[in-house]
């Protein structure tokens, strides 16, 4: 088992990493969060690593009185964050911090020589070029749909013509925009398949996400917006696919647990027994898929024009996207609005065609700007 430094350890992700890492009776040595005292604590006595790390400097001085009593190191600020990523101890990192906040850990971990383990897609969204390109070890996916492409292409990377990505729908898969009108938050946090956190679900919803996942995968696979296509598939049994110039089509099929492609990355090049529910085809029955709605769920066809400009657009869109989803959850706005606001943001944002990461983050806080 690798030695891991565990970036987001208290959200859904960083949750079901330490399950994976316990049912090996590992553990991390590093961990780190953004505030949450309570679950950091919880954690930092079960797996007693070497270091914890909080983003908020209040919630990380709570914590340390709380660990007095321990060997545990705590340190607290944003840039401990950084000092986790690159933290000496540990070979291997697992970001999965959400949102933006992700790319200075993720380009910090790969500037130290760290095996780069990401469920941070923004980090690919906004700073793709910059990500990739600090890449001298590779970078292994976390998301279910790009650990699927990644696992289908061990069959062979030569002639590929397209790869699609899977999406489930959310949980408005049919609904016409008028019937959007209506969505309140809390039907929006219900999706059908997946147990995610707030943010994310509520992206699944939009589709969003799924146009999040296009770009990165372009930059993952180093494939144009024209070889990725989207389609529907409620029963999220089917996690990605690669179709070759031949024709032929291999896929990755799955009951939907995030455990599987983090045990993966975990383990990889390895296959372990993994604790989760078998794949019964039987007792499936049948398949279904469908192209999505692009007029309805306009975030899909928003996030794919932004795949074909690049530049900074990408940033653009995270910014927006985060801002427009907090007014959404917080009742300033209205669920068809976060499509609205994410395009007036845009068509606002002066492009960057080879943004620093220093315009990266300045192209983030302006688009909040434009929408606030």
């Amino acid at each position: 088992m690798v030695s891991l430094s565990l970036l987001g350890s208290t959200g859904s992700i960083g949750c079901q990493a330490l399950e994976v890492l316990d049912s090996f009776g590992a553990r991390p040595v590093v961990i780190s969060a953004h505030s949450n005292t309570r679950r950091l604590e919880e954690q930092a006595r079960k797996f007693r690593p070497e270091l914890v790390c909080v983003a908020d400097e209040g919630a990380g001085r709570t914590l340390k009185t709380a660990l007095a009593d321990t060997a545990v190191t705590v340190r607290y600020g944003e840039e401990s964050i950084i000092e986790a990523a690159e933290y000496s101890g540990a070979d291997t990192v697992l970001n999965a911090l959400s949102g933006v906040a992700g790319l200075r850990p993720t380009l910090a971990a790969l500037e130290a020589c760290k095996v780069l383990l990401l469920a941070n897609k923004e980090s690919l969204v906004c700073g793709g070029e910059l990500v990739m390109s600090a890449a001298k070890k590779g970078i292994i996916p976390i998301d279910s749909e790009h650990s699927a492409i990644m696992q289908c292409l061990q069959g062979g990377r030569d002639g590929i013509h397209s790869v699609i990505l899977t999406a489930s729908g959310g949980a408005f898969r049919g609904y016409t925009t008028e019937q959007l009108r209506s969505v309140t938050p809390e039907m929006a946090l219900a999706h059908p398949t997946w147990n995610m956190g707030a943010k994310i679900t509520v992206d699944s919803a939009t589709l969003l996400n799924k146009g999040l996942e296009v770009i990165e995968a372009m930059h993952l696979f180093g494939l144009p917006p024209e070889k990725i296509r989207v389609v529907l598939h409620p029963e999220s049994i089917i996690h990605s696919l690669v179709e070759y110039n031949d024709g032929a089509v291999i896929a990755q099929l799955a009951p939907p647990d995030m455990r599987l492609p983090i045990q993966y990355a975990l383990t990889y090049p390895e296959r372990k027994p993994c604790p989760g529910k078998r794949l019964d085809l039987a007792a499936l029955g049948s398949l279904t898929f469908a192209e999505p709605d692009r007029k309805t769920f306009r975030c899909l066809a928003i996030a794919e024009e932004v795949a074909k400009k690049g530049g900074n657009m990408g940033a653009a869109l995270c910014g927006a996207g985060e801002l427009a989803v907090e007014d959404f959850l917080a009742g300033r706005c209205g669920f068809l609005d976060i499509a609205e606001r994410i395009e007036m943001a845009l068509d606002n944002t002066p492009y960057i065609e080879n943004p620093t990461v220093d315009d990266i983050l300045e192209t983030v806080k302006e688009t909040r700007n434009i929408i606030t």
